[in-house]
This record gives structure tokens, C-alpha cells and sequence, in this order.
């Protein structure tokens, strides 16, 4: 069985940890707060640098805030690089760029040290094997680390090679903070219109079992059968958008409320149904 480490014992980190010491995987932590181990359950305290787990782990997962602090966990002092053998494992979790990914994957490689873009979501429930893992690797590497990545995630999705995790998690969150901005325009105009807005918000949670999400039209096929039933629907579909949106942005305009991405998705209306192909 590998031998894992943890940098960063946050909520993601902490909880990847806690999942892996069930499993049996967890070797050792580090964090540079050195309590945070103290009260996750299963999980030795705190190592007293990086290059302690480079040292006896065959897997790092790292789990911090932001590509600066990969670095230094990397290459600061007692970082995994000054002790790191050939062939360790790099699981990246935090979200970067993908400049960022290609520059701690070129800075990894001087020492031997492979490495998995790993983007995850569902933070909060991550002690409770709640992450969906994005995952970016070549074949051989992706099965290196899968039972590591199993260990801890609900769900485990080989997105493609190198690079391919974090993207589609940089995407992922493109999804998630639009669709926020599209709750806090509808929250605007139906304030402005006289409505209360938790129990608009109450009766919007109490539909959404039955109301499409985001990827509804993202991975269906369209036809290029002009009959198909499939196009048809779409093409009803957007009929129906254009008519509501039109009733929400007249309304707006009436309210003196601005609402870009109402507007926007009214405007790409065709693009956005896949009828523009």
C-alpha cells in the first residue's frame, strides 16, 4: 500500500487526511500551523517540515491556498525538493492557473517528482470521502495514484493528460460563480418588485429537484436532422427563454435594475441551446 502525505490540513486538506487515515493509507502531515492535526481523527501530529514526508512518502497531496505556497512547500527551506526521491508522487489540489500548474510541474521535475493536477469540490463534506477528484495525469501515473484518490473521493474522473484536472476545475467554477451572479440579479429584480426575497429564495430551492441546472444542454447531442425530436425541443426551449427573458428585461428596464447576465444569455440564446452548430 503507498504511503501518503498531506500538506495543508484545512477543510479539504484536513478532511483528504482524516479520509486516508480511515483507508489506511496516511503516512504523515504537515502544516504550518503545527496544532491542526491535533483534532482530526486518526491523523499523526504534525511533521516538522515538508521534506520530512518527501522523505518517507511515496504520495504528497497538497492542499493549500494558492501557488505561492506550493512553492514554498516545494522549494522553501526543509521543502520537499531538498529531500524528495525520485519518483515521488505530487497530488495538487488548490486551484491555480495553468501558468502556475506548468511552472511547479517544470520546478517539481528537477528533482523527480511527478506531478497530478487534482482539481476537487465539495469541500465541506471532504471527511466524509465527499470530493469529486478532477484529475489530470497520463495513464500510467492516473493508476499509480487512483487507489490513493479512491481513499478519499466519492468520485474519481480521469479528465485527461496533464493539465486537464485543474482546467475543468477552473471551468467548474466559471459554472458555479455565474450561476450565483444569475441568483443575485433574480434576487435584485424581485426585491425591487415588491417581493420577499427569502421565501422567493425558499421557493426556489423547494423546485430545483424538478427545474433544469446548468449542464442540462452541456452533454445532450443535437441533430442535425431538421425533424429530429431532440432539435425541436431546443428550438421550443428557446422560444420560451426568449419570451421570459424578454418579460424579465422589460421589467428591469422599468425598475431601472441592470441585469447583464439576463441580458447575455438572451442575446446567446442559440449558443447556449447548441443551436448555433
Amino acid at each position: 500500500m503507498l504511503k501518503v502525505g498531506v500538506i495543508g490540513l484545512g477543510m479539504i486538506g484536513g478532511g483528504v487526511a482524516v479520509c486516508l487515515a480511515r483507508a489506511g493509507f496516511l503516512e504523515a502531515v504537515y502544516d504550518i500551523n503545527p496544532k491542526s492535526a491535533e483534532k482530526l481523527e486518526g491523523v499523526p501530529a504534525c511533521s516538522v517540515n515538508p521534506a520530512a514526508l518527501a522523505q518517507t512518502c511515496d504520495v504528497v497531496i497538497i492542499a493549500v491556498v494558492n501557488a505561492d505556497q506550493i512553492r514554498d512547500a516545494l522549494n522553501g527551506e526543509n521543502g520537499l525538493l531538498s529531500a524528495a526521491r525520485s519518483g515521488l508522487v505530487l497530488v495538487i489540489q488548490s486551484t491555480i492557473s495553468l501558468l502556475d500548474l506548468k511552472s511547479i510541474t517544470e520546478l517539481a521535475s528537477t528533482a523527480g517528482i511527478k506531478v497530478v493536477d487534482c482539481g476537487v469540490t465539495g469541500g465541506p463534506a471532504a471527511h466524509i470521502n465527499g470530493l469529486v477528484s478532477l484529475v489530470g495525469a497520463d495513464d500510467e501515473t492516473f493508476q499509480y495514484v487512483e487507489p490513493v484518490l479512491n481513499g478519499y473521493s466519492k468520485s474519481v474522473v480521469h479528465m485527461g493528460g496533464p493539465g486537464t484536472g485543474m482546467a475543468a476545475k477552473i471551468a467548474r467554477n466559471v459554472i458555479v460563480y455565474t450561476v450565483w451572479r444569475a441568483g443575485y440579479e433574480g434576487a435584485l429584480l424581485a426585491k425591487a418588485a415588491g417581493v420577499d426575497v427569502k421565501k422567493f429564495a425558499a421557493a426556489i430551492e423547494a423546485s430545483d429537484e424538478n427545474v433544469s441546472g446548468p449542464t442540462t444542454w452541456m452533454a445532450r447531442d443535437v441533430s442535425t436532422d431538421e425533424s429530429s425530436e431532440e432539435k425541436n425541443l431546443r428550438e421550443h426551449v428557446l422560444t420560451i427563454l426568449d419570451k421570459d427573458l424578454s418579460a424579465a428585461l422589460d421589467l428591469s428596464e422599468q425598475l431601472n435594475i441592470d441585469l447583464p447576465t439576463a441580458r447575455l444569455s438572451r442575446e446567446n440564446a442559440k449558443a447556449i441551446l447548441g443551436l448555433d452548430v
